[in-house]
């Protein structure tokens, strides 16, 4: 188990990100610290547990806590918000506007490029730097650039022979781009100075500036040397560009191998749009004749080959033997995958900032180990159990190894759209390579019971068909709801000859589940077993959050399409009106010619080929017991 104390005794203090999890080693809580070791300690003092309801809750469900250390307090800031917007913890203040922190950006696609401060990482060709934490100093680092480089400050790009130049030219605080008297290469030498100070290279500006403030002081022009120490001020809070989330919004993965004397671990950092997301650590199969390098490459050969989407490029330490290999093996099938090892710049700048994490991290490795090896034992014997209740049993063959779960939720808006999800689990890990979702084909209207019959006869028949991607089968389906969908799914299992076992995750009225219901009315209750409860609760949020974004994005798509779109003769009016009249789809399929002719905007021919589309688009029937679901017999 995790020794919150002993672990206490192991932070470092600097600056970092904390993470709380709850027994299920679920991440509760995202806080940033200026020193870890002084601020993680606060939550396990008492005078703080006492603080306020929540922070007590919070106490209370904390049974581990992880941390990754950064560079400064800036780089743990953002980092704070990318793991916040990815966990989406239970005690945090969620935070929803991505336009949180302000960027530097150069219009370097303008003819004259501006400098100015925006909110909005846009991929219009221009160059971005930053995001910063200190928007204090982003306005006055612009405004010290604009005014010692005198740049262009007006959008135009275009002045008719007419126009008059305004009073930031007149008062030398623009050199007059609009008389047409501006030296286009020199203006270009300025703009360069600027992207290399913002770059990282701010020596020169940093001298120049010193300069100017001691020269003004020597003078004693005092309010002039001020201002000049307040940009030189400005200029070295700027300087900790910010490594967390980079500005040129890439994909890739970072991966270091790990290894003592007893244990072997691979730790991947993923960066997604350019932001750290958080870190993963992989326990591995290694002897002392293996070195780092080669534990990379198994790593990358072993992991990637699972997921359907690599990264363009892979960072790590030392270069592969096997480079051109692995590249080409990652490569297949999709564009090309690097595998990098940068020696300079954003990139080399974040590996050293991982590095110096995983540094701590290996003081507490075999603690997290033994931690998570504990809680997949716990969850292991409360699924034991739930068989039990169940009556079922499970074949010899899986005995000891984590049950594999699968659990289904349908998706749609009022009938519209209709999505299926799948999600599975192998003990505390979801299987996300194993994730399937299905576009309703053949239930009209939001009949989720027909939905979910759908969705597990097409899945266990791809089974039954040998279809790869669907063979391994579940050791217990958890469904999204109670007996009736419970019920549903039997039906369909059984009419396929199999005999995988079903239960069900009820909620209560707060929509929390609240226990695991069987087809003949038998309840675990879950308020007596935490462990089961948190299990459980992750899983039906996962599948319900699989379901709701597959849905979200196929209704994006097909806001303005209906089926009546593809007939001929049929446009957005006759459509329209036709839904109004007959409410639904299903109905229109059903519908004589006359029937169909009440509607004011639909003529003979229109009816016909309404008709004769519905025709040509039958769906199949199959039965199951006493009922009858339809079905289309084809994936």
């Amino acid at each position: 188990m995790f020794d919150i104390e002993e672990n206490l005794k192991k932070l470092p203090d600097c600056p970092g990100v904390y993470l709380h999890k709850d027994k299920l080693g679920r991440v509760i809580y995202v806080g940033k610290a200026i020193s870890l070791k002084n601020r993680v300690r606060q939550y396990f003092q008492s005078s703080y547990q006492n603080s306020s309801p929540k922070v007590k809750a919070l106490v209370q469900h904390i049974s581990e806590f992880e941390y990754i250390t950064c560079g400064s307090e800036m780089e743990a800031l953002i980092l704070e918000c990318n793991l916040i917007k990815k966990y989406m913890p239970k005690y945090n203040v969620l935070l929803r506007d991505d336009k949180t922190y302000p960027y530097i950006e150069v219009t370097v696609t303008e003819p004259y490029p501006r400098v100015l401060k925006t909110r909005r990482l846009l991929k219009d060709g221009n160059r971005y730097f930053g995001p910063f934490s200190d928007a204090g100093a982003v306005n006055q680092i612009v405004e010290l650039l604009q005014r010692m480089y005198a740049l262009k400050r007006c959008s135009a790009t275009e002045f008719p022979d007419s126009h008059r130049p305004c009073l930031n030219y007149h008062i030398q605080a623009c050199r007059g781009v609009c008389t047409g008297q501006v030296d286009r290469k020199a203006y270009m030498e300025s703009i360069q100075q600027i992207i290399d100070f913002l770059s990282g290279k701010d020596k020169p500006l940093v001298q120049e500036l010193d300069r100017r403030m001691r020269e003004a002081s020597e003078d004693m022009r005092y309010e002039e040397a001020a201002k000049w120490r307040d940009d030189l001020l400005a200029v070295k809070a700027l300087k900790e560009t910010q490594r967390v989330t980079m500005i040129n919004d890439q994909d890739f993965d970072i991966v270091y191998a790990l290894k003592d004397a007893d244990h072997a671990f691979v730790v991947l950092f993923p960066v997604r749009s350019g932001k750290l997301s958080g870190r993963e650590t992989f326990q591995i199969q290694a002897d002392e004749s293996d070195s780092r390098k080669n534990m990379v490459s198994a790593f990358i050969k072993q992991y990637y080959s699972q997921w359907a989407t690599v990264p363009p490029e892979i960072l790590v330490e030392e270069e592969p033997d096997e480079k051109e290999l692995l590249e080409e093996f990652l490569s297949r099938d999709r564009k090309k995958v690097h595998i990098l090892v940068p020696k300079r710049g954003s990139k080399r700048a974040l590996m050293d900032l991982t590095r110096r994490d995983i540094n701590e991290m290996t003081k507490t490795i075999e603690d997290r180990a033994s931690s998570r090896q504990e809680r997949e034992r716990l969850v292991y014997d409360e699924m034991q159990k739930v068989m039990q209740t169940g009556g079922f049993t499970r074949e010899e063959g899986r005995s000891g190894k984590p049950y594999r779960v699968e659990s289904y939720d349908i998706s749609n808006t009022n009938g519209v759209d209709s999505v299926g999800a799948m999600v599975v689990f192998e003990g505390l890990e979801p299987v996300k390579k194993d994730y399937r979702r299905f576009k309703i084909r053949t239930i009209e209207g939001a009949d989720d019971y027909g939905s979910l019959q759908e969705v597990l006869y097409r899945r266990f028949r791809r089974a039954q068909k040998g279809s790869r991607g669907f063979q391994t089968l579940p050791d217990i389906i958890l469904m999204d709801g109670g007996r009736g969908q419970v019920t549903a799914a039997l039906k369909v299992i059984r009419a396929l000859g199999l005999t995988v076992p079903v239960a069900g995750m009820a909620k209560d009225d707060r929509h929390r589940t609240r226990a695991l219901v069987f087809e003949d009315g038998r309840e675990i209750d879950l308020a007596h077993h935490s462990v089961l409860f948190r299990y459980c609760g992750t899983i039906q949020e996962e599948v319900h959050r699989f379901a709701i974004d597959y849905h979200h994005s196929l209704h994006s798509r097909n806001s303005f399409h209906s089926e009546l779109d593809d007939i001929p003769g049929i446009g957005p009016k006759r459509r329209n009106d036709l839904l109004y009249y007959f409410k639904s789809v299903d109905a229109i399929r059903k519908a004589s010619e006359d029937e169909l002719m009440q509607v004011p905007s639909v003529s003979r021919q229109a009816a016909e080929n309404i008709i004769s589309y519905f025709a040509s688009h039958p769906a199949g029937k199959t039965e199951f017991g006493s009922g009858t679901v339809t079905f289309m017999e084809e994936d």
